[in-house]
């Protein structure tokens, strides 16, 4: 079975890309697994692309080269209105800063949210695929809506974001939605159905 390795750390963002494409016949890999512990010890990759775009080419190309095979990367973030310039690439580092708990996290954003009347939001995703040098599709996905005044469902690991994010036209929050719902819906799912459109023309040829 063909290896593709879903360049994160973030086991949250690992299970909701696996929700899509997961059905594929690739043998699905994340930069946790034990058998990169010995590289990922030793990694000092640090992202510092200005765009998602940028930083999940970055990911892509930087964990293609240092394992040698198939790679996606993937960036993804919040533009708040309220909060402009604020988040966006710097979203998990943006706070409570990227060592946070997600409880903490959390809980620092809706601080600096309470009282704002402004709680429009959009979610962004891009994904990068690589499968040779200068080889880089890049994907991308966008999700309206607004921050709820609480959170309105349970912390999902690492992506607390989703139990007060509510997508445009929805009325249940990301966390509170079923896989399908999630899918269709969310910035992620759209960027990696168009990821997996594009891998099952790739891996055919």
């Amino acid at each position: 079975m063909q290896k593709l390795l879903i360049a994160t750390t973030n086991i949250g963002k690992f299970g909701e890309i696996k929700e899509v494409i997961g059905d594929l016949d690739l043998d699905l890999y994340h930069l946790h697994f034990e058998d990169f512990a010995e590289a990922m010890s030793a990694d000092d990759f640090d992202e510092t692309g200005a765009t998602f775009e940028e930083n999940a080419e970055q990911k892509a190309v930087h964990y293609h080269e240092l394992f040698g095979f198939p790679t996606i990367g993937e960036d993804s973030g919040i533009i708040v209105d309220a909060l402009q310039g604020e988040l966006g690439v710097k979203t998990r580092r943006w706070g409570a800063g990227a060592k946070a708990s997600d409880e903490e996290w959390i809980e620092h954003f809706m601080k600096v949210m309470e009282g704002r009347e402004l709680r429009t939001a959009r979610f962004i995703c891009c994904a990068a695929f690589i499968d040779g040098p200068g080889e880089v599709v890049l994907f991308r996905g966008e999700t309206e809506g607004v921050i709820t005044h609480d959170l309105e469902a349970p912390l999902m690991p690492g992506i607390p974001l989703s139990s007060c994010f509510r997508p445009k036209g929805c009325s249940k929050v990301y966390s509170a939605l079923n896989e399908n719902e999630k899918n269709q819906l969310s910035h992620r799912g759209k960027a990696f159905h168009e990821l997996k459109n594009h891998l099952l023309t790739y891996f055919q040829k």
